[in-house]
C-alpha cells in the first residue's frame, strides 16, 4: 500500500488512487477588493453538480469525517477556510493530502474510501456532488468496501 503526504497549496500532486484526480479552480485577482476562485461545469468539474455541502463548526481537531464510500457517486472536496487532511484508498494505494487552499479540491470518483481528519479551528469543507443523498450508495464499513472493489471493476 502507498501512502505518501501532499499539501495542497504547494503545487499539483501525483495521484496514484484510481478514479481520483486535482481540481483546480480559475483564479481572478481583483485587488484590493478581493480574489475570485471559479468553478464551472465541464470545465473544472467534469459532472453535473446536483448537490452540494458544507460542514464547518469542527470543534475538534481529531473529529474524523467521512468514513464511507460511493458505489457511484463523484465529488469534489474543497477546503474553503482553514485546512484538514483528506485520506483517500482505492484498496490497493492510499494517499493523503492536507487541504489548506480553496484554490485546489480533490476528485473523488466512485469506489474510493475517504476519511478526513487534523481539522484547523475555523475549517470549512465544500463538497459538489453528482447526485442527490442516497443512502444506498454508502459503503460505511472498510471491510465491505475491499469485498465491494473485489467483486466490480473500477
Amino acid at each position: 500500500m502507498f501512502k505518501e503526504i501532499y499539501r495542497a497549496s504547494k503545487g499539483v500532486p501525483e495521484l496514484v488512487v484510481m478514479n481520483s484526480g486535482v481540481v483546480d479552480l480559475t483564479v481572478i485577482g481583483d485587488q484590493p477588493d478581493g480574489v475570485l476562485n471559479i468553478c464551472q461545469v465541464g470545465k473544472q468539474v467534469s459532472f453535473p453538480i446536483l448537490r452540494f455541502f458544507v460542514t464547518n463548526e469542527i470543534h475538534r481537531p481529531e473529529a474524523l469525517r467521512g468514513k464511507h464510500a460511493h458505489k457511484e457517486l463523484e465529488q469534489v472536496i474543497f477546503c474553503v477556510s482553514g485546512s484538514f487532511e483528506l485520506m483517500f484508498d482505492d484498496g490497493e494505494n492510499q494517499q493523503v493530502i492536507i487541504m489548506d487552499t480553496v484554490r485546489r479540491g480533490i476528485r473523488l470518483g466512485p469506489k474510493l474510501w475517504h476519511e478526513m481528519t487534523n481539522f484547523s479551528d475555523g475549517c470549512i469543507m465544500l463538497v459538489v456532488a453528482s447526485d442527490e443523498y442516497k443512502e444506498s450508495d454508502y459503503i460505511r464499513n472498510y471491510d465491505e468496501f475491499l469485498e465491494y472493489i473485489k467483486t466490480r471493476s473500477v
